[in-house]
């Protein structure tokens, strides 16, 4: 187990790149959703600055809980979710090629999360693709890990905590009657 000193400097640099889990009842019964659970709640209370980006597919329990750090953000062209389209669209509709549909019903891409405020940043990437263009990619990452780590210095440990758990307590609506 690591052991806080006070000249260390931990931080953490989440790239989540995730196809969608199996939407079965296999993966249930092999404790999927235990584990997310599990990662979601140790992530959550890790006392450690920490930036997470999603650079193409965030499509699963698993990519959510990796998400859950200090500062979130996405490529412009990526996609975050819960499930995959093809997952969502073969559970609702019964028909995997329905995806187009899901994809406009979830919400997913970066422009939806943010304007949501579920994510704090979208990172341009190079015109011809981030895939096409690795440095210039690689270059918006750093840029915004940089950025967002220069920030996250300014607070104390417990501010930065408390804007996490801020974070993480208000994802969602509800309403009472």
């Amino acid at each position: 187990m690591l052991k806080w000193q006070k000249n260390s400097i931990f931080l953490f640099f989440f790239l989540i790149d995730t196809p969608g889990a199996y939407p079965g009842i296999a993966a249930e019964e092999r404790g999927q959703s235990e584990a997310i659970a599990k990662n979601l709640f140790e992530l959550s209370r890790l006392n450690t600055k920490s930036v997470a980006v999603v650079i193409g597919e965030g499509g699963s329990g698993g990519a959510l809980a990796i998400g859950v750090s200090d500062r979130v953000a996405m490529m412009r062209y990526s996609v975050f979710s819960v499930i995959s389209p093809e997952g969502c669209a073969a559970i609702l509709w019964n028909d995997p090629s329905k995806q187009e549909n899901a994809t406009k019903a979830m919400k997913i891409t970066s422009e939806d999360l943010y304007q949501l405020k579920l994510i704090d940043a979208i990172i341009d990437e190079p015109l011809v693709g981030a895939h096409r263009d690795k440095e210039s990619a690689a270059k918006a990452l750093g840029d915004y890990f940089l950025k967002s780590l220069e920030e996250l210095d300014m607070l104390s440990d417990e501010e930065r905590m408390d804007k996490r758990y801020e974070r993480i307590t208000s994802i969602g609506a509800y309403e009472e009657r």
